[in-house]
């Protein structure tokens, strides 16, 4: 019997102590969140300021209401990150938010309104505006990118995962407004690629081709341009004296 009522007595004191537990749980997640309950991490680029000016989220907010998977789409899209985690934290109380910023490897120039933007695209293909971009992760950059949009990041991403494994040196790369796109490589000058992005790896294979045989000077070194719209039918041309 005094085995059983000890038994009792502990079992009590659980239930007990999970209750009050629980009911402190609860409590947390109903009290409200300020700015200083914010806890930024990843990047020291951003401020609690950023997060609040580039989402819907806003200060006093109930933690248990705060929405965190639409704030992490929001500040994905609006700081261009790479990735952005949010959790809300009962012990010690608060917001964390964890970003990931991308790295560039491209300075970029978009259009919006006719005005000049001026940022830098990563391997994806995205765009990062200056002000989203963390000194730290600025390497030596030698590729310039002009007329970026959206719809051009997949043909941007395919082009610098070109240059990663063909040897040529693309220097420039330009979309014009109806989506023409040209780019400039350091011995081959300047390349027509045209408006069809379905075929820009059969084009970047002859463009890496045609390096190959620069170098082994079988085709003239005053090469003006070529004409790489149709690769089946490739036309180089070169400066006459």
């Amino acid at each position: 019997m005094k085995n059983q009522k000890n038994i009792y007595n502990k079992s009590f004191l659980f239930l007990i102590l999970s209750l009050l537990s629980t009911s402190l749980v609860t409590l947390q997640t109903f009290k409200k969140v300020n700015i200083g309950d914010l806890k930024i991490s990843g990047s020291e680029l951003f401020s609690p300021k950023d997060v609040l000016n580039n989402s819907s989220l806003r200060f006093p907010n109930r933690l248990i209401f705060i929405k965190t998977k639409l704030l992490e789409k929001e500040l994905k899209k609006n700081l261009s990150l790479k990735n952005v985690a949010v959790k809300r934290q009962i012990f010690p109380f608060g917001l964390k938010v964890h970003l990931d910023t991308r790295t560039p490897i491209a300075y970029g120039e978009k259009l919006i309104n006719d005005k000049k933007i001026l940022g830098f695209i990563d391997k994806d293909g995205i765009f990062i505006s200056k002000q989203n971009t963390d000194e730290k992760n600025l390497v030596q950059l030698t590729i310039k990118v002009f007329g970026w949009k959206e719809k051009f990041q997949k043909v941007l991403s395919e082009i610098f995962i070109a240059i990663e494994n063909y040897e040529f040196e693309i220097v420039k790369i330009t979309f014009s407004p109806n989506g023409f796109l040209t780019i400039v490589e350091k011995d081959l000058k300047t390349i027509f690629l045209g408006f069809n992005s379905n075929i820009i790896n059969h084009q970047l294979q002859i463009i890496s081709e045609l390096k190959n045989e620069f170098k082994k000077n079988t085709i003239p070194e005053k090469i003006d341009n070529i004409d790489l719209t149709d690769p089946n039918e490739p036309k180089i041309k070169v400066f006459k004296p």
